[in-house]
């Protein structure tokens, strides 16, 4: 009954992976354009990775009631990756506001 379906699983599978991807590109991007402080959106993304990995968990083991404690987790996690990645905007906006500054 609680099973999800092959393109429901999909949908969870490549969210995952898309995010995952997202989070090394943001890295490179750091690197790449020399702008460290880019970094700090990919270390802000990760709680946010770790809540969808709760929800696959769950799902994967059938939303058995003994795991209920990971929707618990998963719903912390999704609360301080919004945290998170408003921090790490809020420093990226910062940090590039600083460096316009010291270029005029």
């Amino acid at each position: 009954m609680n099973v999800l379906s092959i393109p429901t699983w999909m949908v969870h599978v490549s969210s995952v992976i898309e995010w995952t991807v997202a989070i090394l590109l943001v890295w490179t991007y750091a690197q790449v354009s020399d702008k460290l402080y880019w970094r700090s959106l990919s270390w802000g993304m990760l709680p946010a990775l770790i809540s969808a990995m709760c929800a696959c968990t769950w799902h994967f083991f059938d939303n058995a009631p003994s795991l209920d404690w990971l929707v618990t987790l998963q719903a912390s996690l999704t609360v301080i990756g919004n945290c998170t990645l408003c921090l790490a905007s809020w420093w990226i906006f910062r940090s590039s506001s600083d460096v316009k500054e010291t270029d005029n």
